[in-house]
């Protein structure tokens, strides 16, 4: 609807349609259908809580990918902001200092570390490849929007299809029970998701992954902030905690760029008094 919304002014919106450009968004979409299908594999190791804590590797893997595949630099006050976020959403995250809790963090199957460690790299690979590809044009966000959930739709309904083979199609084929049980709140959590979706887009296109990344942590804590009001939350220490460290980690990677100089020049003291101008000027003649 946008699109064709867009399309309607003068002059068009510039929409590539070469099989060269087309055939690069099908990859996001594996890597994103990969990545929904590790997450579930993963949960079958480690409990909610533990798979939380980890999915925040994603923010220090997004910065590594930025740097390796973008080639954006970074300074060392942002490097260590984006490593302090990871801390502040891990902290806000930890329910306890108890040894209940300790024992449930580190008590999970290897497998479920591997997995969540690759569930965080699969989906800091997809941010930025996406990225990738929204900067590499001037096609309008839009048509770029509907390559990217086309072929998403196409991967996702050939999983259901090959599901529904593996079954014997004993429960009728997908498309009869795709939105069996869908109730208007159903329908209210796609259409957010939907939003969702298209304002990270936006993000890839007109920022980068390193605001997503912030934009999503924050988004985070000011849903646990939230619970405290709707659901008769009780706040702990690790999540004051932590929304002032996430607070400090943005302040210092958004800081000005006088402030992000890793190395501040070294600047020649001015003369305390008039001898030492005389003494100077008799030195240089």
């Amino acid at each position: 609807m946008f699109l064709w919304k867009e399309s309607q002014k003068s002059p068009p919106p510039k929409m590539t349609t070469d099989w060269r450009s087309v055939r690069l968004y099908p990859i996001p979409s594996i890597i994103y259908l990969i990545h929904n299908n590790v997450q579930f594999a993963t949960l079958t190791y480690v409990d909610t809580s533990t798979y939380q804590i980890m999915g925040n590797l994603k923010i220090v893997t997004t910065g590594i990918l930025f740097r390796l595949f973008l080639r954006r630099k970074l300074s060392n006050l942002q490097w260590m902001a984006i490593i302090l976020l990871a801390v502040g959403t891990t902290m806000s995250q930890v329910k306890g200092c108890g040894e209940a809790s300790c024992e449930s963090l580190l008590s999970s199957p290897i497998q479920g570390y591997m997995l969540g460690i690759l569930s965080a790299c699969l989906s800091a690979l997809a941010g930025i490849y996406t990225e990738f590809l929204m900067k590499k044009n001037n096609d309008t966000l839009y048509w770029q929007n509907v390559q990217l959930y086309t072929f998403g739709a196409i991967f996702n309904m050939a999983r259901l299809v090959v599901d529904d083979f593996r079954g014997g199609f004993e429960k009728g084929p997908w498309w009869q029970r795709l939105f069996n049980g869908y109730s208007i709140t159903t329908w209210m959590v796609v259409i957010n998701l939907g939003s969702t979706g298209l304002l990270v887009s936006w993000l890839m296109k007109y920022a980068d992954n390193i605001v997503k990344v912030y934009s999503t942590s924050m988004a985070m804590l000011l849903t646990t902030v939230l619970s405290v009001h709707l659901f008769n939350f009780r706040p702990t220490l690790q999540l004051f905690l932590g929304i002032i460290v996430c607070m400090m980690s943005l302040h210092m990677y958004f800081a000005p760029p006088q402030m992000l100089v890793d190395l501040p020049p070294v600047v020649k003291s001015d003369p305390e008094s008039l001898a030492e101008v005389s003494s100077d000027r008799r030195t240089d003649s």
